[in-house]
């Protein structure tokens, strides 16, 4: 017998909602793609919940490199911190759920890590957006809330996936305890890797009213203090754990130069902000004149420095385009730096290692002190 729940309307009056069955598979599908919040970001992670970018249903896997795709998995979502998040929906009534979609999301995700491209995750994003008649820029945009550019954003999923940081979900109406179990034992093998299930049950009362109750399901203690190793930061990072890291994803040089670029604007600036990414650190040298806080530019962990023309549009000193796009263009002449003119309202990056030159660098610091004059002429 399935579970009864109560809705409390506005007349406070009870009205009862049956559990039920979901018509088809491909409604959860459906319901999943218009409505990614019903993967339960606050219950997979409460100190930082889980936000979705939906890639697109459907998403082709390959058993072989530059070959045809072999499988077909539900969809692929990736969450804010570029973690590749692959789904496979079946209803409860479906005999597979029992112990072959184990074996189908295992199938999927080793060849993911293996065969999938950074190139073909952002063609589908693309293809998906103008299916919806939504701007893909625009989308995300809105969907990373400023904490990074889009490019860093791209570059941390590549990463994330070529080091089989990925999470597997399988969603259900139901999901049985013979495949709970399966589910915590295995999560509890996985550091870097992440597999969970997640119940959505349906409730249906008078009029056709529907309650949807998402439950997350494989987070025991064994597996969360595991993946609370890896999984990163809540709290703000610190210089000597900054430096740390760029040096384990970049190595020597690079951290040489964010270094120096460090040591030789920390005099010069208000504060150094750091991050509070739980997957990239980062720093950036705040300057302060007049009530405004100037971030100048950032460095991250994974090797990029970021350019804060977003912030820039809004302060007196370059609210005006012709002044951003005057900085613009002393930055493209940095050997290798090309930052295209409709950035001037966004947060372009480029790689860290183009300023391994010493002239090159040179350049960098003297754009970063013009931009102080500036704002001190301001």
């Amino acid at each position: 017998m399935g579970e009864t729940i109560f809705l409390l309307d506005e007349n406070r009056k009870l009205v009862e909602l049956n559990e039920a069955t979901y018509d088809s598979e491909d409604l959860l599908q459906q319901l999943l793609a218009d409505y990614p919040n019903l993967i339960s970001g606050s219950q997979i992670n409460k100190d930082n919940p889980r936000r979705w970018l939906l890639i697109s249903r459907e998403f082709g896997v390959p058993d072989e490199e530059n070959a045809g795709n072999r499988w077909s998995l539900d969809h692929l979502f990736i969450d804010q911190d570029g973690v590749p998040t692959l789904v496979e929906v079946k209803r409860s009534n479906d005999s597979r759920i029992r112990r072959e979609v184990i074996g189908q999301i295992l199938d999927y995700a080793a060849n993911a890590v293996s065969y999938w491209s950074i190139g073909e995750i952002q063609r589908r994003f693309e293809e998906q957006c103008k299916a919806r008649g939504s701007q893909c820029e625009r989308v995300l945009e809105e969907f990373l809330a400023a904490e990074m550019e889009s490019e860093t954003f791209w570059e941390l999923t590549k990463t994330n996936l070529k080091a089989g940081k990925i999470r597997m979900l399988i969603i259900a109406d139901k999901i049985p305890k013979e495949l709970q179990r399966i589910i915590e034992f295995l999560n509890e093998q996985m550091q870097t890797a992440e597999i969970l299930g997640l119940e959505i049950k349906q409730f249906i009362g008078q009029n056709n009213l529907k309650t949807l109750v998402p439950r997350v399901i494989g987070q025991t203690t064994v597996a969360e203090d595991l993946k609370n190793i890896s999984r990163g930061r809540a709290d703000r990072w610190t210089q000597d754990a900054f430096f740390d890291e760029l040096f384990n994803q970049c190595g020597s040089r690079e951290a040489g130069i964010a270094k120096e670029l460090l040591d030789y604007f920390t005099p010069k600036v208000t504060r150094v902000r750091y991050g509070r990414g739980h997957q990239l650190g980062s720093y950036q040298p705040v300057f302060h004149r007049n009530g405004h806080d100037y971030r100048l530019f950032g460095v991250w962990t994974n090797g990029y420095v970021e350019m804060y023309f977003q912030y820039y549009k809004d302060q007196p000193a370059f609210q005006h385009e012709q002044k951003r796009l005057e900085l613009l263009e002393r930055l493209n002449q940095i050997e290798g730096v090309s930052i295209a003119r409709d950035k001037v309202t966004m947060r372009p990056s480029f790689r860290l290692h183009l300023l391994t030159d010493e002239k090159q660098l040179q350049k960098f610091i003297e754009v970063i002190d013009w931009i102080i004059e500036e704002v001190q002429n301001s």
